[in-house]
């Protein structure tokens, strides 16, 4: 596949292409396909097609629970197919393939946020027109109703929109591998918004006013109030949370404690969690590569081979293996004939006599059944993984430990002491260090004075090896419009052999035929197996696998090991694989965080005009990231990109609640209610709407926390955060911001200041 590729559409072209070579092979002689990647993505898109169908349905039953009226839940869900596909529009016309990264993060409880404010909005003005004028509302009235509660929310809305964009845009600053993988899932989300925030103000007041002829979402009470008609999953949330954001208000101090002992405890349960760059994709079947030593011939490699391939076989769960071993012709991946690249395809589950059986614990019977062949050493990885891998830091493995210097051997001991390191550290697999020596090399040394005297020069004798040896073009052979080279050489068994080579006759310009031994030292010795070299030096790699721990953890304590081998003048040491991804995100991330997060605080001030509210409101922040550092412990998940972009869309969601839940206490206010009376009704009038959004947002991603399938390990940690993130914000929010917003107002009460 050329760079930029689609790796499904050129799997599908090849299978088509092969069907065609099919029919013009000779009889008796198969192509039969074993390895499909399209294979793959089918299933993992089809992973996330399942999670976003349910997450989408799950949104859809929330929205009937809460908004209580059936014609405006019906509008709201309509977003959902509308912003997914002005999200596809978007990522057509920016060339954003559909994949696992760049869906995984939709989430269609965020593209409804807009749409409920505008709705509920909407039904209630709508209302208090109807009860003014006495009687049903006409389709000119309603849609001029719409337009003045469309506009009314615009600037709240667009705030909140603006808020959940910026949060996003650090996926958008990512480089190397990182951004390849991550800037697609961003810029969708960030598309899908637009669309949201887009079709909020044109097709739902739209909608709703052409729709919406009776608002029972709102009725009139008997002293000519508007009051929300609520639905009982509303009244009984209502019965317990209500009293207990009063008791808050009236106990500021306990709040307080409350709240810093949960990002005391938050804080610990983060700097517990491992560190990883992704979490595994799950391919589903196994690459293996076998190493001999460098003096393994060809035929001895197929040989040992072979013997592994079939203890391999007789595995339960193996339905095929397939190897390759040396270079091809087409020399696009290089590797010696000593090195065997194998893939071993596994039978589906239902076929496996325990389909509960970790894969880990598969590789690690296969590898101990392989160990039994003597003279080989493993690497156990995947087929894609491994390619990936060798593309980061031209190893194929999780982790690579560079030792650059000067001397060979001072490379090798050092090397050898950094592989016992690594092999002490707890979770390492597959540790080796690069072979550099140990190649058979055949050395012709030609005496110079003995060829005189047989009228032969050097170049003469250097000849005569290289045609021996090499081969030298004699002729052609045309067969149709193909031509051949015919070469002239020595049959294997002779080039091989020392002594024949001694006897390789040689005929001088004076007749005179002698024998190679005669004018030439032939000796044969170990050298060099490869040289390698990097940043201007020689270099040796030690590599390793990490099995049944975080990539990040394993390296901290590697690190730690490898820091007490006393290193000689001239010998640096780096590291590589996939914790250089994981340091390059974090360090990328600390640097455009922070500075999102200043602009997020300058939108906040812009809205509420006061710098102790939007502190108030953006302290938000960190109480939602207290739930996805619990849940992520609790559910024995390392940190990763993947979980920093959950805690990237739970600060938005945390942040736009907090404003909601101030714009309505200064609200309250402004009418002329007492600071701590302001705190409680403003809280409990927007109760629906915080609670509509943070559950649509959470329902949204539980069919990822839950999934199965390929892929879904990429998707688990950003639920995870995000279902645990909005479960403590939104709890924290209903209770912490009230109580502080009453000071907060208090203070501005008392300086006359109003909108």
């Amino acid at each position: 596949m050329i760079a930029g590729g689609n790796s499904r559409t050129v799997a599908l072209a090849a299978g088509d292409r092969l069907e065609e070579v099919r029919e013009t092979l000779p009889p008796g002689i198969e192509a039969v396909t074993v390895l499909d990647r399209s294979a793959l993505v089918n299933s993992t898109i089809g992973t996330v097609a399942r999670n976003l169908t349910e997450g989408a349905l799950l949104v859809i039953l929330v929205l009937f629970l809460l908004l209580g009226n059936l014609r405006a839940a019906s509008i709201t869900a309509l977003m959902i197919p509308i912003s997914f596909l002005f999200a596809v529009i978007g990522m057509n016309r920016f060339g954003i393939s559909g994949n696992l990264m760049s869906l995984g993060a939709l989430d269609f409880g965020l593209m409804v946020d807009g749409a409920v404010v505008v709705v509920e909005n909407t039904l209630l003005m709508m209302t208090q027109r109807r009860a003014q004028l006495g009687r049903m509302l006409s389709r000119h009235e309603r849609l001029g109703v719409a337009m003045a509660a469309a506009r009314q929310m615009v600037k709240p809305a667009a705030f909140g929109q603006l808020i959940i964009l910026l949060v996003f845009t650090p996926l958008l600053m990512l480089e190397g591998v990182e951004g390849k993988t991550f800037i697609p899932m961003g810029a969708t989300v960030m598309l899908a918004l637009v669309g949201a925030f887009i079709f909020s103000f044109t097709f739902v007041p739209a909608m709703t006013a052409l729709l919406v002829r009776d608002p029972k979402s709102v009725h009139v009470d008997a002293e000519g109030q508007v009051q929300e008609h609520e639905t009982r999953v509303l009244r009984f949330a209502r019965r317990w949370i209500e009293p207990a954001i009063r008791a808050a208000v009236d106990k500021p101090r306990i709040v307080l404690v409350s709240a810093l002992g949960a990002l005391v405890v938050g804080g610990l349960a983060f700097t517990t969690l491992g560190r990883e760059f992704i979490p595994t994709l799950d391919e589903g079947d196994i690459a293996m590569q076998a190493l001999r030593v460098p003096s393994a011939s060809l035929d001895q490699s197929l040989a040992m081979q072979m013997a592994l391939e079939r203890v391999i076989k007789a595995q339960p769960e193996v339905e095929t293996v397939f190897s390759r071993t040396g270079t091809a012709e087409a020399a696009v991946d290089p590797m010696p004939r000593n090195i065997s690249d194998s893939v071993i395809i596994l039978k589906d589950r239902g076929e496996w006599p325990d389909p509960g059986l970790e894969k880990e614990a598969l590789i690690e019977r296969i590898e101990e059944a392989a160990g039994q062949q003597i003279g080989n050493n493993f690497e156990f990885s995947q087929p894609i993984e491994l390619r990936f891998n060798e593309l980061i830091s031209g190893v194929r493995t999780d982790l690579a430990v560079l030792v650059y210097g000067d001397d060979f051997d001072t490379l090798q001991r050092v090397g050898n002491q950094v592989a016992r390191a690594l092999e002490e550290t707890p979770g390492s697999a597959d540790v080796r260090v690069e072979l550099t020596s140990g190649l058979p090399t055949l050395t012709v040394s030609v005496d110079r004075f003995a060829a005189a005297n047989y009228g032969l020069s050097a170049a003469d004798v250097s000849e005569a090896v290289s045609t021996a040896i090499g081969g030298t073009e004699a002729g052609r052979i045309f067969e149709g419009d193909r031509r051949f080279d015919v070469v002239v050489r020595l049959p294997e068994a002779a080039r091989n052999d020392p002594a024949s080579l001694a006897a390789l006759p040689i005929v001088s310009s004076t007749g005179v035929v002698v024998p190679l031994s005669s004018v030439a030292r032939i000796q044969t010795a170990e050298g060099p197996n490869q040289i390698s070299r990097d940043n201007g030096s020689r270099r040796m790699v030690v590599q390793a696998n990490v099995r049944g721990r975080d990539l990040g953890g394993f390296v901290a304590d590697a690190q730690t090991r490898v820091e007490q081998i006393d290193l000689p003048p001239g010998v640096r040491l780096d590291w590589g694989g996939q914790f250089e991804n994981l340091k390059r995100a974090e360090q990328r991330l600390g640097l455009v965080v922070p500075i999102v997060f200043i602009l997020i605080g300058v939108l906040l001030f812009m809205a509420l005009g006061s710098f102790a509210e939007a502190g108030l409101v953006f302290a938000c922040v960190p109480l939602a990231l207290v739930g996805g550092a619990l849940a992520l412990l609790l559910r024995g998940m390392p940190f990763s990109v993947s979980a920093a972009v959950g805690f990237i869309a739970v600060s938005g969601v945390a942040t736009l609640n907090g404003l909601v839940l101030m714009q309505a206490v200064r609200e309250r206010l402004t009418a002329g209610l007492a600071p701590r009376e302001a705190a409680i009704e403003g809280a409990s009038s927007r109760l629906r709407a915080v609670l509509t959004t943070a559950l649509v947002a959470i329902v949204g991603f539980i069919p990822m926390a839950i999934a199965h399938g390929a892929g879904a390990e990429v998707q688990k940690p950003l639920a995870t955060v995000v279902i645990g993130g909005l479960l403590t914000a939104t709890a924290l929010t209903l209770l912490v911001l009230p109580t502080f917003a009453a000071k907060a107002v208090k203070h501005r009460k008392a300086e006359g200041i109003e909108d």
